[in-house]
């Protein structure tokens, strides 16, 4: 029939419409929204953790002693650790008191944490941390354990899961703390990566920390964590090999250390650098700083400056050390009048009078410590003149200029950034002609330049003074301090690649001769009357070996005056003379003002100092194996010692002898 037909073809069209619906909807949502659809289905049966990328680590130089086997040595350890996270919404909520419980007694957790675990368990969302930092002993037994309690309770074995991480660990403990630092316990919460607290660990933060990859699970009563896919691994961060020798770090510290407490200073620190290479074999600080108990010394403002470096970041006055750049500098304006056809402006045989410490613009006199009628270069090296230094460089102002002499100290680095591998480096102090202090008075005026020939009115750090003694120590060269002997990535291959090297021989070609070696042996000459009888730092004559250096003993200055009793004392020199192993400065940062019978003044260099640089120098030549240059050195009373065959002792008494005939009354 028509009608029935003509339904029956509204009704097919209905259907075939309806299907249309269908096919458009379908492909609406498995080619349009496909994508979409796939991410909310996986959000349901996956999830996805990080996969965590080793950071970097740094490694101790072993190479410095010959002979020694190439054995790496870690200063940081990167040790495997796991958080325990849990999913609350696929555990019963009648579980959770008792799993909480369970936790508390296995983990060994304080019974204060319970309800904060249990308040975790409760939230809303698939993720929640439980725990932090557990070791491998514990992850295995909470496993264990939670396998067959989640069986017995019918909960899906991945509602408790492990995240695994590392955490930063110290075998040596506090060796190197202030320069190694650390990163903090938590990490960026975007990113993932660790925050440093400061040293090595923030200014080579960048190649360090790697990148996280990621793991993929499955939300299935019938998978397990331990069984998830990585789909993007990680990528470990580079290692840093470093110049610092552990075994020569500990002596340093120890002696520092020891130094301190004995003259009961305030703090003090030691600097010992290859003066060949710029390596620095060892930064040693007292008080100590340990990494793991990072929060303790920021938390504490007494304790918060002990976290820096302060051979690097601190600056002071650095007195005598400076003198034989004093001398080096008259030197060197002697060189340059002969070339000039002109005649030398003094002659380190010269006999100056130095009983008058009157200078232009000052409206103090100098003083030396002793006084003395008549100096030569040696006789004032030795006695450590003030006023010597100034008539030296009062003759190099009036035949070369304030200008010259200002570019000699520039030559030096004075008032310039090393560059070393730190953060928050101090530039120093270099007066600058022209420039006005902030009180509104000018930097340089008539007098600066007899305040700097002793090493007043400028700042140096020890770093900096590592680098000048080391022009003395290598024959003129000036060396660009480091910490890194190189850096180094593994490629997925496993591969080494080498990001830095300064190991190979452009790195020492770059080195600019600053001083003619003629000069440096010269005032090599002068030195080594320091630590003889009659000099100011007999207390730093290494038993059995060679040695040069200078004491310091500054007033610090307070609020813009001189303290009386407040004192920075240094000692920089380097051993063996002839080849030295190293150059080594000592500082110790307000030792107790006063006098100690039959040794002297407390606060001096040449006590406080210059006996932690024999100690530590002479354990350092041990242990590196340098053979002995001056086998009968050795102080009274040992069987050792001949003065006949002493190194320049017949130098000495000569120069005693021609110093008693020039200063008698």
């Amino acid at each position: 029939m028509p009608h029935t037909r003509n339904r029956l073809i509204w009704i097919s069209l209905f259907i075939c419409f309806l299907f249309s619906l269908l096919v458009a909807q379908f492909y609406h949502m498995q080619i349009i929204e496909g994508e979409n659809w796939v991410k909310q289905a996986q959000k349901q049966h996956y999830f996805f953790v990080k996969e965590p990328a080793m950071r970097g680590t740094f490694y101790g130089n072993v190479e410095t002693k010959s002979g020694h086997l190439p054995l790496l040595q870690k200063f940081v350890i990167d040790v495997p650790k796991y958080h325990l996270y849990a999913d609350p919404q696929s555990i019963p909520n009648e579980s959770k008191g008792m799993l909480a419980k369970e936790l508390i007694s296995r983990i060994l957790l304080p019974i204060d944490q319970l309800s904060r675990i249990e308040e975790q368990l409760r939230k809303r969302g698939r993720s929640r941390i439980l725990v932090s930092w557990l070791d491998q002993e514990t992850h295995n037994e909470i496993h264990r354990w939670w396998q067959a309690f989640a069986r017995e309770n019918r909960i899906p074995r991945n509602a408790l899961y492990f995240v695994k991480d590392y955490q930063r660990s110290y075998p040596f403990g506090k060796l190197l703390g202030q320069v190694l630092h650390t990163i903090q316990i938590r990490k960026n919460e975007k990113t993932g990566q660790a925050l440093p607290t400061g040293g090595l660990e923030l200014y080579f933060n960048s190649y360090l920390q790697g990148k996280n990859g990621k793991k993929k699970l499955m939300r299935s009563p019938r998978h397990s964590f331990e069984i998830g896919e990585v789909i993007t691994p990680p990528e470990h961060g580079a290692d840093i090999y470093l110049t610092i020798n552990p075994c020569l770090q500990a002596i340093a510290e120890e002696e520092i250390e020891r130094g301190v407490k004995k003259s009961k200073g305030k703090a003090g620190w030691a600097a010992m650098m290859n003066p060949h290479t710029g390596e620095i074999l060892a930064i040693a600080q007292y008080p100590f700083f340990y990494p793991p108990h990072y929060q303790r010394y920021f938390n504490d403002t007494n304790s918060i400056e002990h976290t820096k470096v302060k051979a690097v970041t601190d600056a002071n006055e650095p007195g005598s050390v400076c003198k034989p750049i004093t001398a080096i500098i008259a030197l060197k304006a002697n060189q340059e009048l002969q070339r000039r056809g002109e005649t030398p402006l003094f002659s380190p045989q010269e006999k100056i009078s130095t009983s008058s410490g009157r200078f232009p613009g000052r409206s103090k006199p100098i003083q030396d410590t002793s006084s003395s009628r008549f100096l030569n270069l040696n006789m004032a090296m030795q006695k450590s003149s003030n006023i010597y230094m100034g008539r030296l460089i009062e003759r190099v102002i009036n035949r070369m200029g304030a200008s010259w002499y200002r570019d000699q100290l520039k030559l030096f680095g004075f008032g310039q950034k090393t560059h070393i591998e730190l953060p928050a480096e101090s530039s120093g102090v270099l007066p600058t002609p022209g420039k006005l202090h902030p009180n509104g008075k000018l930097e340089w005026s008539l007098p600066t330049p007899f305040s700097l020939a002793m090493g007043y009115n400028n700042q140096v750090t020890t770093i900096q003074l590592l680098r000048v003694y080391s022009v003395l120590a290598n024959g003129g060269f000036l060396v660009q301090p480091t910490l890194v002997r190189s850096v180094v990535k593994k490629n997925e291959k496993g591969e080494r690649i080498v990001l830095i090297d300064h190991t190979t021989e452009n790195w020492v070609k770059q080195f600019p001769r600053i001083v003619d070696s003629l000069i440096v042996t010269r005032v090599l000459e002068a030195m080594r009357y320091v630590t003889k009888p009659g000099g100011t730092a007999q207390r730093a004559d290494i038993p059995g070996y060679t040695e040069v250096g200078k004491t310091s003993t500054t007033k610090k200055n307070i609020n813009g005056k001189y303290s009386e009793k407040l004192y920075c004392a240094t000692f920089a020199g380097f051993a063996p003379v002839s080849h030295p192993a190293f150059v080594l400065v000592v500082t110790i940062d307000e030792p107790e003002y006063g006098y100690i019978p039959g040794i002297g003044k407390n606060h001096n260099g040449g006590n406080c100092t210059a006996q932690v640089f024999r100690q530590i120098a002479k354990r350092s030549l041990e242990y590196l194996g340098i053979p002995q240059d001056d086998p009968y050195g050795y102080p009274y009373g040992d069987p050792s010692r001949d003065p006949s065959k002493e190194a320049w002792m017949k130098e000495t008494k000569e120069l005693q002898e021609l110093y008693r005939l020039w200063n008698q009354k």
